[in-house]
């Protein structure tokens, strides 16, 4: 009996809820929206400039008889309520349903046939912003002609291509990236505003209600080699412009779902929480437009106001999404949610309280998808590496170990970036390995049949430490050209004003090897160095190992440097040419270890450069860098890159003994080194001088440590389980690892620290 009561209830609440229902307009422009713009107009003159604008081009649009500013007729007619704009969307709507179909010819040429794409989308979502906003001026018939020619050209090939069985062609799988919520969403927010006069547009937006958090939770797949939505850390794969899209996409319906079910609670997705932090660690705040990585198939100028905008909508805020929309100069790229569009008119928070900068650490990784940003400061044209090796497919370049540099404002040291996919150019040049700053083998980087069947094995990135002055990143971009390679490694050691890159590098037989570089300003090269420039902006890359550049034209008399090479090649969304360059090491190798220096200038005018003396011992190579009386020793053992198998790789080196992979020892000029307060170890788990252990650790970590008067910092990954004996000659009075405040135990004169992080 009680079952039946029980099922009555549930059957008795559906049928209440089927009733109910939806008051219009109530979609996005919510009358609280257009009141709350309302009084802002009155206090701020760039929204009253915005609104000007907005109506103008309304105005416009009241000529002609088109759906693609159907937005802005709809927001003209709820804010002054003049019947002109209703009256224009009425006839737009009732013209635009007379269309046998919405989809277009190349995607219903496929089999099985698309009958739904991006066009027909963004369509969709405009029909039901208009919808929305002329509702009550519609007769009750003219609702159900409209509602049902809107059903049949939009929401049922949306949902019906991308959602809903027996019909469903597309998968998670296959095309769960951005158009997969561009088309759902749409879909279901064209859904939500039909669901009054049809109930199976009800039933298609609970659908994607229902169905939208597997996309945020979807974790990939081995067989396809598909990459999870999201990092764990946030953000997605597919480049920051396709990230920002798919995700305002899927943010839009959930803030339309939001407004037209009052007091309903929206699902637990774990994912919205990271995105504000993602969003600001691939930005590079400078003077003027703001920067964001270019990984892949998008542009610098990209931004992510947007989806920063219905999160703060959606409630949640922090004060760091504010301090991003307030760097974002208005109308900086083609899709933004600016003062002067719709969106970005009634969603634009008022940024008069803003942070001057973000409350967020300086370097972050994204492990998941193989992204890593590490930078000086949040302030503007500060000093940005951001380095790739991930996922190679779709909207993501074969660009395994490829880094980008922005110093004083620039990306000195570019990615090269994209074009109109159907050019030629963007499948042979700007998706390639040509177009990134990686090595080539034979003059070949990753295969290019990974542009559409992707990579089997993938880069990886790992162990970013920052330790202020010191910071580290290794990049394993091995997987994607291991048909060449049997290691590619990439490590990116930055002490003070100099980033030392070395390259790893093994393949499978013997062959030619080259460096490439793409930069973003002047390139003069000046004997062994190169000088990048560009306004304030001033880099020298110096090559030292596994040569030098050769000092002069003459290459022929230096058989033995490397030599380099100018490339032609197409410029960014194919506006004219450009060159790169390329680095040839002379002869075959079949195993190589590459050292260059990026020395960050001061100012274009700086002419006093560190002094870098090469140095070699027993299995060791290294320099000895001297700037402003400061030393830095860096040693690179070479007998721990994998020749040995079962055996340590001992050195001895400058009085110090050591299996680690490398380390570098800082020091005032005429110091004995082992007075040293910093100390960078990567994979190591001993460091000795005499009878003296400065660190010792069961496994090989990566290490920083930093002295100060009272302090010892320490940075330390490598394992979960760290267990590691440090050398101390007076016991400080705070032990910090990892940015947190420790206690650990001494013996004699060692700290034991431990790490869990299980």
């Amino acid at each position: 009996m009680k079952r039946i009561v029980l099922l009555a209830g549930i059957l008795c609440s559906m049928g209440m809820g089927y009733a109910q229902k939806l008051t219009h307009p109530d979609l996005l422009y919510t009358p609280e929206r257009i009141e709350q713009v309302k009084q802002r107009i009155g206090q701020d003159e760039q929204m009253t400039s915005a609104w000007k604008e907005i109506k103008q081009t309304a105005e416009k649009e009241l000529k002609g008889n088109s759906l693609n500013k159907a937005d802005y007729l709809s927001l003209a007619y709820l804010m002054t309520g003049e019947k002109v704009y209703a009256d224009k969307l009425k006839a737009i709507l009732l013209k635009a349903i007379e269309a046998e179909t919405w989809g277009s010819a190349e995607m219903l040429a496929r089999k099985p046939a698309w009958r739904s794409d991006l066009g027909l989308a963004h369509k969709a979502y405009l029909s039901a912003i208009a919808y929305d906003a002329v509702y009550n001026d519609l007769s009750a018939s003219e609702r159900k002609k409209i509602a049902k020619g809107l059903y049949r050209l939009g929401v049922e090939p949306l949902l019906g291509d991308w959602l809903l069985e027996p019909v469903r062609i597309h998968s998670l799988n296959s095309m769960g990236h951005n158009w997969w919520t561009s088309c759902v969403c749409m879909g279901g927010i064209l859904a939500l505003s039909l669901q009054n006069e049809l109930p199976e547009a009800k039933e298609g937006a609970q659908a994607v209600y229902d169905y939208l958090p597997e996309w945020f939770n979807f974790a990939g797949d081995v067989l396809q080699q598909k990459a999870k939505t999201f990092d764990e850390a946030g953000g997605m794969y597919e480049s920051l412009n396709y990230a920002n899209f798919g995700i305002q996409e899927a943010l839009q319906f959930y803030v339309a779902w939001k407004n037209t079910h009052p007091g309903a609670s929206l699902p637990d997705i774990p994912q919205l929480k990271n995105l504000s932090s993602f969003f600001a660690h691939v930005c590079y705040p400078r003077t003027g437009m703001l920067y964001s990585i270019n990984f892949g198939d998008s542009h610098k100028n990209i931004s992510a106001e947007s989806s920063l905008m219905l999160l703060y909508a959606l409630g949640v805020k922090d004060k760091n999404m504010l301090w991003y929309m307030k760097q974002v100069e208005q109308g900086q790229h083609r899709d933004g949610y600016f003062l002067n569009r719709p969106m970005g008119f009634l969603y634009t928070p008022e940024l008069t309280r803003v942070p001057e900068l973000p409350d967020l650490k300086l370097s972050q990784l994204f492990a998941d998808f193989g992204w890593a940003t590490i930078r000086t400061s949040w302030k503007k044209d500060a000093t940005m590496l951001a380095v790739k090796s991930g996922h190679t497919w779709n909207h993501s370049h074969a660009d395994a170990n490829s880094f980008i540099l922005f110093h004083k404002g620039v990306d000195i040291i570019k990615d090269a970036g994209n074009c109109w996919y159907p050019n030629p150019a963007y499948r042979n040049y700007f998706f390639q390995s040509q177009a990134h700053n990686v090595v080539l083998f034979n003059g070949q980087g990753q295969s290019r049949e990974q542009q559409y069947h992707g990579s089997t094995l993938r880069g990886y990135l790992y162990h970013l430490l920052d330790g202020g002055n010191i910071r580290y990143l290794l990049a394993n971009g091995t997987g994607p050209v291991s048909d060449n390679f049997s290691r590619n490694f990439r490590h990116f050691l930055w002490i003070d004003n100099v980033i030392y890159m070395i390259d790893d590098l093994k393949t499978h037989r013997n062959g030619e090897f080259e460096w490439l570089w793409h930069p973003g300003g002047e390139w003069k090269k000046s004997g062994a160095d190169v000088t990048i420039t560009k306004d304030k902006s001033s880099v020298v890359v110096r090559p030292l190992y596994p040569r030098l550049l050769a000092l002069s034209d003459f290459v022929h008399d230096y058989p033995d440097d490397l030599y380099w090479e100018e490339v032609t090649a197409p410029v960014e969304d194919l506006q004219g040419t450009e060159k790169y360059y390329s680095f040839h090491l002379p002869g075959e190798f079949k195993q190589v270890k590459g050292l260059t220096a990026i020395i960050l200038k001061d100012s274009v005018t700086q002419k006093e450069l560190p002094m870098m003396e090469r140095r070699e011992g027993k299995d060791w190579i290294g320099l000895r860098v001297t700037y402003k009386g400061k030393v830095t020793d860096l040693y690179i053992n070479q007998l721990a890159d994998g020749r040995l198998m079962h055996s340590n790789s001992w050195i001895e080196a400058d009085g110090w003994s050591t299996d680690a992979y490398m380390f570098a020892v800082s020091y005032p000029e005429g110091m004995d080194p082992s007075e040293t307060k910093e100390i960078f170890m990567g994979y190591g788990s001993s460091l000795r001088r005499g009878q003296t252990s400065y660190f010792s650790s069961l496994s090989k970590l990566f290490y920083i440590r930093k002295d100060t008067k009272d302090k010892i910092n320490l940075w330390m990954d490598g394992q979960p389980y760290m267990h590691a004996c440090i050398q101390v000659t007076k016991r400080p009075k705070q032990f910090i690892l990892n940015d947190k405040v420790i206690s650990v135990n001494y013996k004699d004169n060692m700290a034991i620290v431990r790490l869990d992080r299980e």
